[in-house]
């Protein structure tokens, strides 16, 4: 589920598929228009213009901002350009701009460190940035929502939740309930419970662990202490060395596919077998998760149209709900073993 947390709304004020119905075009065409795109052939600019006269149709500010003040373009600001997440957002901004007409940039910030941050926000208050996707899954995007001045049209892609004392548009990913799916499904194989080894996050309080928190404490079961682990493979491999060696742990939720694979290859020094001794899943489903020996049980996320859905946002175009987040049930998951 995609979810708007922007103060307002809409309310019932006419939408740009509403213009596109009337003029009998496409929404693309729509924004098209809202853009000043040389693509549009005169009389079908005048259809579009004649029916937002007739709704009374007013774009939102990040639309008028790019049909006037600002250039046609979307800057995606982002801290990684490499981690599975946010790679896929920004295809996903790509390919909606794209298709939009609008030119795709992107701009890496550094760190959270004031003199990153400002950097940053300057390079985006300038007009030929465009309007602004931001991603928000760490202190340095967090950073560059909060200090963007209120002129700049952005929507920020975040965790679950959003960022808290932030009144931006902000789209996420509900991923606790499929966090709470995944630990239900490594309890009801008849594990006891489940440890969890979290990546980090920016909200007050983790989707993904407290999904798995609700399920255990649902299930009457032992709620073990967080494993934290970093961004990074070697971080999180680092991190589990100790839990992997303790013989009553014989389930594991990984915070990501990459701490799964972290998880993983310190199970097979420790001599333990998955899933015959342990079972481990993960979350994000990376492309080559289902090639995995054995193949990875995790949870799916479609970050692809989560970037779709901010560039939407932006010009007031319908936005299409990633897919829910869900369990897909592999090869890395079975019931305990007798020992």
């Amino acid at each position: 589920m995609c979810v708007d947390n922007s103060e307002g709304g809409t309310g019932d004020r006419p939408q740009i598929r509403d213009v596109a119905a009337a003029a009998g075009v496409s929404y693309q065409t729509v924004s098209r228009v809202l853009n000043n795109s040389p693509r549009v052939r005169p009389e079908t600019r005048r259809l579009v213009l004649d029916a937002m006269d007739r709704l009374r149709y007013r774009p939102n500010r990040a639309a008028q901002t790019l049909g006037s003040g600002r250039a046609n373009a979307v800057t995606v600001i982002t801290a990684n350009t490499t981690l599975y997440g946010y790679a896929a957002v920004l295809q996903g901004v790509e390919e909606a701009g794209r298709q939009l007409g609008l030119a795709v940039g992107v701009r890496v910030v550094e760190s959270e460190a004031a003199a990153d941050v400002r950097q940053a926000v300057d390079h985006l208050s300038d007009p030929s940035s465009g309007s602004v996707v931001v991603v928000a899954f760490d202190p340095a995007g967090a950073a560059v929502v909060r200090a963007l001045p209120a002129g700049v049209p952005v929507v920020a892609a975040t965790e679950a939740g959003g960022l808290p004392d932030v009144s931006r548009p902000m789209l996420f990913l509900d991923e606790r309930q499929a966090a709470a799916e995944a630990t239900r499904h490594l309890l009801g194989l008849g594990h006891r419970t489940v440890h969890h080894v979290a990546i980090p996050s920016e909200a007050r309080a983790s989707a993904r662990q407290s999904g798995w928190r609700e399920a255990l404490s649902g299930a009457g079961a032992e709620i073990p202490p967080v494993v934290a682990a970093g961004w990074d493979v070697a971080s999180a491999y680092r991190a589990v060395r100790d839990l992997v060696a303790n013989p009553a742990v014989t389930a594991i939720l990984c915070g990501n596919d990459d701490t799964a694979l972290a998880v993983r290859r310190a199970l097979y020094e420790a001599g333990r077998d998955v899933p015959g001794e342990v079972s481990i899943v993960g979350f994000d489903d990376v492309p080559g998760a289902a090639f995995w020996t054995p193949a990875l049980t995790t949870v799916r996320m479609d970050f692809l149209g989560l970037g779709r859905a901010c560039v939407n946002r932006l010009v007031d175009a319908p936005v299409i709900d990633p897919e829910v987040p869900h369990l897909v049930i592999r090869e890395s998951t079975a019931a305990p073993s007798a020992r």
